[in-house]
């Protein structure tokens, strides 16, 4: 008997070495007090010319809330506090495997600065509203669009 894709149950820890051929990965929506309401953070990747959600793939073994603290930090310089799990999206990536990614909430404890290189070029705060215009895919702008509501 296969096994199936990877579930994601908020609480309940995946690693990257569970996804049964799914390519795990993690991110955040961090959220910040800005002088006109709060501000999420995106960053644009120069590889791909998009716009999205701070996120990336686990290590080995690397808990998903783990790995989106690492993720979040090494694309935006922000050391953030984990909030409650969103949605998690899962999609086909560019080469055609299939894909989970899991989102938390995240709030700024600490700026190291942002460093641009050639992951992430870009990292812009702005409303809500603008946000969801400016993110690529479909699913960062939902997850987005859920916060408005």
């Amino acid at each position: 008997m296969e096994a199936g894709p990877a579930q994601a149950t908020p609480g309940v820890a995946l690693t990257a070495s569970e996804g049964s051929g799914t390519v795990l990965a993690a991110g955040g929506v961090v959220r910040r007090p800005g002088a006109g309401g709060d501000e999420i953070a995106i960053v644009h990747r120069p590889r791909y010319d998009d716009w999205s959600l701070p996120k990336g793939k686990l290590e080995p073994g690397e808990p998903a809330e783990a790995g989106a603290l690492r993720e979040v930090e090494e694309e935006t310089g922000l050391r953030c506090r984990l909030g409650p799990e969103l949605s998690s999206t899962r999609y086909r990536d560019r080469h055609g495997r299939p894909k989970q990614v899991r989102y938390w909430m995240m709030e700024p404890i600490d700026d190291t600065g942002f460093v641009p290189n050639h992951e992430v070029d870009e990292l812009r705060w702005c409303p809500p509203a603008d946000a969801v215009k400016v993110l690529s895919y479909p699913h960062d702008r939902r997850l987005v669009e859920g916060l408005r509501k």
